[in-house]
Parts: C-alpha cells; structure tokens; sequence
C-alpha cells in the first residue's frame, strides 16, 4: 500500500500501544491496524510473544492477527523499560492490553498512572469478564463457552462443543475496536481520554442472547442446536451423489414452491398443507425423507446450479483448508500476501469491509520481533548513545543489533 492510501486511511494518524498475547488483544489491534493506526506491539526481548510459538490449532494465530503493526521489543522488568514504555505512552493515543488484572498496573502502567501525564489517553482493557462476581476468575474462550451456553447449544445433547474458531476471543477483540473507536470520536468533543473495555463472557452471553430470548418468548428451553426445531422447515445439509454434502435452505414460501418446481416435487409444491412454513415444519417427518432422496440423486455440481438459477440459498461444506481456492476469495484485496516465520509467503484474510470501493491492504508484513525497536526509540529522542546502552543491557531489542554500532 502506497504512503498516500495509508495517509489516506481513516485512523491515520493515530499510534496505538499494544501490551497483548494470545488472539483477543491482537484481533483488536488487527482491527485498528488495518483501519491505519500506527500499532506498536510490545514484546519480550529475545524470542518475543510466546504466541509465536504455538504448536498445533495455535500455529496460525500469531500470522493471522499480526500484521500492519510494528514490533518493539522491550524489557518490562527493568526501570529503563518501564521509563521507556511511559515514554512512548505518552505520545500515544491508545493503550491496549489483555494480560492478567492487575498485571499492568503493578509495573506503573495502568490507566490511572498513564492518564496522569496522558489525560488524553484511551485504555482499553480486553478481559474474561465486565464488572461483577466473577471479574478476577482467569478464562478461556473456551471456558466462557461452557459457562456461557454456547458449548451447549453447538454440541448434541449431553455432549457441549465448543465452537470451531475462537469466535469470543475475535469478537470480543472487535467490541474492544468499537469502544476504542466510540471513545475516540467522544475524545473529540471533550479533549479527555478514558478507560474502555471488553470481555469474552458478556461476549458470549450476547452470541447466546437469541437462545435465551427464545426461551423468554415461547417459554420452551432452546435444544442444542443438532437437535432444535428450526424455524424453517428446510434448513439443512443434504447429502449428494457424488459423496459431497450441501447445505440448502428454503425461508420463504415463494422459495418453496421454487424449490419444489426445480427439484422435481411438484406435488409438494401444489400440497395445501405445506402451504406456509409453519405447516412444513410440523411435517418435516413426511417430506424431508423425500427431498432427501431427490438431492441425493444428483451430484453437488448440479444442485448448486439448480439454486443458483432458482435463487436458493445453499453452501458447500467446505473445510478451512479449501479456502485458499475460493473463486470469491481471488477477488483483488480479498486475501493479503503475509511472509511466515520461515521465510514463505501465505495469503491470510484481509477485513472483511470495504470503505471508499475498495478492501482495506497491507502496510506492514508480519513483523519480526524487535523489527522496529530502533526506529522507534530514536523517534522518541533517545539518542544513538542511549539506544545502544539499552540494546546492551538488554532492555531493547533489536532484530539486527549489529546496526546499533553501525
């Protein structure tokens, strides 16, 4: 991306401290960073965030939530890298963070210290929970999917499940986003800064809110979701010819009829009592076994043609793997050429908006750790002596220290 589209991007201009591990805190810095925001990520000197070394279903974690920011490597147990933090804090705009409680504020870096000498400061704490009784318990996203209901409404009964993504974990990164941003356009009327956060319980219970409201309205308990009684009375992942499945759905009575004409139901289509979809949700014993055997005697292919042409929804099963080849994700913009640890380049998954006709780019690859702790030290004023001390003393790192000397 050209120096002028990122001039021209919206939170240009504002710099961003980034003190987080994991996925809550770097999705909500990939948010901001992507928006423009000049995002400074602390890490440890030496081998950096512990994050990059996650073996397994971690392994994507750091490549995915981590570019467009710049890496400081920074001793935080040392006064030099405490003094050096507060330094660059108070040339910032924001302050984010998703360690421990309290883990901050004992090191002098929490919001009542930094808004001391930063009245302007935005600290967003990204937390296991809001205000109340369980506000010091450590969690998972994992762990608020149990206590939250959704474990319970993805798996089969008696069998909790926890999503497949670390949907708490993103999402609650994104409502950090949008409270930081809220609280920036407040700093605009008011000139004050002030402290913001989010957390994966209230998350979830929002992801679940609509099973709860359920069980207001009807007074019926929402069943897991493998064994719900939809809303619709075709809902569903169909098996095909060619050992593929599809998912179809059909919401609409004016889809109905369509879906019968196209797949050679026309008897359903005529039927009075499937007229309306509340009389095809209570005979769904009688038809799906049918339509069941219509879908499965032609092949993926097909089938995605006939609801393409008659305007059904419907999806392939795809697995994460196959994505890499999704025609929509060759779309220019769609995808973002990053560069791995080990020297290969990947695409990852640009933000899913568009502003001004266009998807928001690349500035920055995945950063090394301690890429950029020079260039960030000297634009604080620390002159080239000073730098060189703290690289010595190993309160700064650098990715090539041989350049202090130089």
């Amino acid at each position: 991306m050209s120096d002028e589209m990122s001039d021209s991007l919206p939170l240009a201009g504002i710099r961003l401290v980034e003190f987080s591990h994991m996925v809550m805190g770097p999705a909500c810095g990939l948010v901001l960073a992507d928006l423009g925001a000049d995002v400074i990520k602390i890490e440890p000197v030496g081998a950096g965030d512990n994050t990059r070394r996650l073996p397994g279903s971690g392994a994507g974690f750091f490549p995915a939530y981590n570019r467009n920011k710049r890496s400081l490597a920074l001793d935080l147990k040392s006064p030099d890298g405490i003094a050096f933090a507060k330094r660059l804090i108070g040339t910032s705009d924001i302050v984010t963070e998703n360690f421990r409680p309290g883990a901050l504020e004992k090191m002098g870096l929490g919001y009542d210290a930094l808004k001391q000498d930063n009245p302007g400061l935005i600290y967003c704490s990204l937390k296991g929970f809001l205000a109340g009784p369980y506000e010091t318990r450590t969690a998972l996203d994992e762990v608020v999917q149990m206590m939250g209901g959704l474990a319970y409404m993805t798996g089969p009964p008696g069998r909790p499940l926890r999503a497949g993504a670390s949907v708490n974990d993103i999402m609650g990164g994104m409502f950090g986003a949008i409270a930081i941003l809220a609280a920036l356009q407040e700093r605009n009327r008011t000139g004050k800064g002030q402290l913001v956060k989010s957390a994966l319980f209230e998350n979830n219970i929002l992801l679940v809110a609509q099973h709860m409201l359920q069980y207001a309205v009807t007074g019926q308990p929402a069943a897991p979701m493998p064994k719900r009684v939809s809303a619709w009375a075709v809902y569903d992942v169909f098996e095909t010819g060619d050992a593929e499945q599809i998912f179809v759905g059909v919401v609409t009575d004016t889809q109905w009829r369509a879906f019968c004409e196209a797949f050679g139901l026309a008897d359903f289509g005529c039927d009075e009592t499937l007229a309306t979809n509340t009389q095809r949700v209570a005979a769904r014993e009688r038809t799906m076994p049918r339509l069941r055997t219509a879908l499965a005697q032609l092949t993926r292919a097909e089938i995605t043609a006939i609801c393409e042409k008659v305007g059904l929804p419907h999806a392939p099963i795809m697995r994460p793997q196959d994505l890499f080849d999704d025609p929509q994700l060759a779309v220019p913009g769609a995808m973002l050429d990053v560069t791995l640890a080990d020297g290969r380049t990947t695409p990852v998954p640009a933000l899913p908006v568009e502003m001004k006709g266009r998807r928001l780019g690349l500035r920055l690859d995945i950063p090394k750790v301690g890429e950029h702790s020079l260039a960030i030290a000297a634009s604080l004023g620390y002159t080239p002596q000073e730098i060189e001390r703290l690289v010595r003393n190993g309160v700064l790192g650098a990715k090539d220290e041989a350049a202090v000397a130089g």
